[in-house]
């Protein structure tokens, strides 16, 4: 298994954010996630890095461009068979020295209060809770983390 950066329009990638979208909404409800272009994460100093077993892509994570200071976490999901395999950590790993490497100085991002695993994920990641922000602050379903990189 290799960590590779792709193009956000892979069609590997959009099937993986298919797939991630599709299991939000069945821990969710129907028409409950925000709408999201997967060309955010073309734009300069952004990044979309998956994990690639062969030719199958396991796992994927992008970081979007917020400001010249920060940028946010989008579309980390591991498929269900490659689970446990800390696949997400590696994803995460890359897009935080990605995000070092562009002078960006804070990571945030926003996950769901049923998704324990990625909240783990990123707790373990060194990312603290802040409130609500953007399209979540009024999202009861929703908590938000940041990571200072300085």
């Amino acid at each position: 298994m290799q960590l590779v950066e792709l193009h956000p329009t892979d069609p590997r990638v959009l099937a993986l954010m298919d797939a991630q979208q599709a299991e939000l909404e069945r821990r969710y409800a129907p028409n409950s996630t925000e709408p999201f272009d997967p060309l955010t994460l073309a734009t300069p100093r952004a990044a979309l890095f998956a994990i690639q077993d062969g030719a199958q892509l396991l796992a994927c994570g992008g970081l979007k461009p917020l400001s010249e200071t920060e940028a946010e976490l989008k579309r980390m999901y591991t498929a269900p068979d490659a689970r446990g395999q800390r696949l997400g950590h590696r994803i995460v790993d890359a897009l935080t020295q990605h995000a070092r490497t562009h002078g960006f100085t804070r990571i945030v991002l926003e996950t769901g209060v049923k998704q324990p695993e990625a909240i783990r994920l990123y707790e373990r990641a060194g990312f603290t809770r802040i409130p609500n922000y953007g399209y979540y602050v009024d999202s009861p379903q929703s908590v938000c983390y940041a990571l200072n990189l300085t």
